[in-house]
């Protein structure tokens, strides 16, 4: 957000406000929220780590072994999970 300062808005306003102010948040702004003239929050933007929108949308990323499904890897699992399988 560089030197910039946050915008700040009280409690009321914030309610008043909030879809404006998730608007805001949603285009990269940091949004205090203050109580009596005290930052009590922040608002800020989430950063999504993946951005996967449909299935397969992994497919050639990542590898599998041969015997990725087979009935020794999965008693492996169970044991690590403490499961029967």
């Amino acid at each position: 957000m560089g030197s910039e300062a946050a915008a700040q808005f009280n409690i009321h306003e914030a309610k008043t406000n909030l879809s404006r102010i998730i608007e805001r948040v949603e285009h990269g702004e940091e949004i205090v929220i203050s109580r009596a003239g005290q930052p009590v929050a922040k608002v800020i933007p989430l950063v999504r780590r993946v951005n996967r929108t449909a299935r397969g949308s992994l497919r050639g990323r990542v590898v599998l072994s041969d015997d990725w499904d087979s009935p020794e890897v999965n008693d492996r699992i169970s044991d690590d999970f403490g499961t029967t399988a």
